[in-house]
């Protein structure tokens, strides 16, 4: 029986016993103090000796008990069944990475290759907080490095960015605009609390990590734009860029610019879009 019909039943039946209660109440506890009034006559009064007589004690008729209502005997109600608990979250490397090659409509091959395997929250965290402080994390990439070299060639004494070099980051660029934006905002969602907690232990724990993670895309999408080639020179240890502006460029920005004016623009056009959604994101 539900709880509304278990109400309907058993409420006549308090209204009875109500109603019962009530007229019990007045008839035992009515006043009846009050003595009668005397009636007068116009005969002349005869008075006549007192006589003592016993007095009858005064009888008391009992009180017939109220006649008993039964109620109808509620249904058993079958226990609530037991909080379940809600499982852990699986913050695991292959559950995170299984996430992100789901919310990509890119070969999935190619974007497991292209992922590392080990510690990706903690990787991302570490890197994102590195650009936010214009500095890299070289050990805590997100991607495999790409097979070919950077190359340059010399001409005119000089040496200049080769073309090939940034067409060896277009897989890695497809691989980014792959990604659906809201599924990347759902999944960032999903595991915000472990990023939170792991940026506590590396950056201000006060700090909510969107903060740093707005940062670190502003820091990228400054990078200037340059037309090419590009000229560069070596050190014999890096190849460095012979226009001091760019050198002088932060190391984040740098590597931008590594990947070639097209794959640049394509970077920050994919920055922008989900930039606009953290920030309505953390506005909610």
């Amino acid at each position: 029986m539900s709880e509304s019909s278990e109400k309907k039943s058993l409420g006549p039946h308090f209204i009875i016993v109500g109603i019962l209660l009530i007229v019990i109440l007045a008839v035992v506890f009515w006043p009846s103090d009050e003595e009668p009034e005397p009636v007068v006559s116009s005969e002349p009064e005869i008075t006549e000796p007192e006589v003592s007589t016993p007095q009858e004690p005064e009888v008391f008729e009992p009180i017939q008990p109220a006649p008993t209502v039964e109620l109808e005997e509620k249904d058993e109600v079958e226990p609530l069944p037991e909080p379940v608990e809600p499982e852990p979250l699986d913050t695991s490397d292959s559950a995170v990475k299984s996430s992100l090659i789901e919310s990509s409509s890119a070969d999935e091959e190619t974007v497991n290759r292209m992922l590392v395997d080990e510690g990706l929250i903690q990787r991302f965290v570490v890197s994102v907080a590195n650009l936010a402080n214009d500095e890299m994390a070289p050990s805590h990439q997100l991607l495999t490095p790409p097979e070919q070299n950077f190359r340059v060639y010399s001409q005119a004494g000089k040496q200049w960015i080769d073309a090939a070099s940034y067409k060896r980051y277009t897989p890695y660029v497809d691989m980014l605009e792959s990604f659906d934006n809201e599924a990347l905002l759902n999944i960032y969602g999903i595991y915000k609390g472990d990023i939170q907690a792991k940026y506590a232990e590396i950056g201000n724990p006060d700090q909510d990590f969107n903060e740093t993670l707005l940062s670190a895309i502003d820091q990228l999408l400054d990078t200037p734009e340059v037309p090419v080639p590009v000229e560069v020179y070596t050190d014999s240890v890096s190849y460095k860029y012979a226009d001091e502006r760019l050198e002088s460029l932060n190391e984040p920005q740098k590597q931008l610019l590594r990947t070639g004016p097209d794959n640049m623009r394509r970077i920050k056009a994919k920055l922008r879009e989900l930039k606009v959604l953290v920030e309505e994101r953390g506005s909610n």
